[in-house]
């Protein structure tokens, strides 16, 4: 029986030699603001707080699932996806509006669920350091996917309680707040990777551009830091194949104008 397996292993191996090799890595782009892009392996695509702000000039996708944090209209854009009245579009908001004003009221919405081999869940937080009473409520994201959890941290506007860092869990890869003004700043967002501790990547995002100088540069989040890679002209970030890392790498991905 076990000289039938291996045969069939190697008759397989025989027939696709370059199938190991020709597995695509995992990717993440940028595409300013919180708005980012989750491709793994299989081709599953996981869209984070899509924005239309026009001078980010994201171009258009179709995302299987997307995550929204908080219902503030530049995170909660579905519509600028190519799918979006589409029924395939799994999308998870993990704060319900009540009335206009997003800033007042609402309720966090508990999810956990399994999508295409993709596990989505949130934990609950607020947009400001007075439990809401500015700006409402946000969602922390942890998706769970290639072996891979990432959190995407949304519009935190505060320290992490130790209950909130025990229900994010252990996490790979965090995407973190540092502009300031209407979140945490870069200080405050260094404590917070202190609290969650991840392994491979940290990349800061909501922070002050060219094309948004609503929010304050990244500098003081970045300062400090000696394992830092900037990408200025790229978007894009792969991960290693072995997912392995001595220790995390702060990646500042750039933008790029539509041409």
């Amino acid at each position: 029986m076990f000289r039938l397996i291996l045969a069939g292993l190697v008759a397989a191996a025989v027939a696709n030699p370059a199938a190991a090799q020709d597995k695509k890595p995992v990717q993440l782009r940028w595409f300013g603001h919180s708005y980012f892009l989750l491709t793994t392996t299989a081709g599953t695509k996981v869209a984070f707080d899509p924005h239309a702000i026009a001078e980010y000039g994201a171009p258009p996708i179709a995302p299987d699932i997307v995550v929204i944090s908080h219902p503030h209209n530049d995170h909660n854009r579905k519509e600028v996806f190519t799918n979006a009245e589409s029924k395939d579009l799994k999308a998870f908001e993990g704060v319900v509006q009540k009335g206009k004003d997003p800033a007042k009221g609402g309720d966090w919405v508990k999810i956990d669920e399994t999508v295409k081999g993709i596990r989505v869940r949130n934990v609950p937080t607020y947009h400001d350091e007075d439990e809401g009473a500015k700006r409402g409520k946000n969602s922390v994201f942890i998706i769970e996917a290639d072996g891979l959890k990432i959190c995407h941290l949304g519009d935190l506007g505060h320290e992490l309680s130790e209950e909130q860092v025990k229900a994010i869990g252990p996490v790979d890869v965090l995407l973190v707040p540092v502009g300031g003004i209407y979140t945490i700043n870069g200080e405050t967002a260094k404590k917070v990777v202190a609290q969650i501790k991840p392994r491979l990547y940290v990349l800061p995002m909501h922070y002050g551009t060219k094309a948004n100088t609503d929010l304050l540069q990244p500098d003081e989040f970045l300062e400090g830091y000696k394992n830092v890679s900037k990408l200025e002209k790229d978007n894009l970030l792969e991960f290693p194949a072995d997912l392995k890392a001595e220790k995390p790498t702060i990646v500042v991905l750039g933008w790029q104008t539509p041409k």
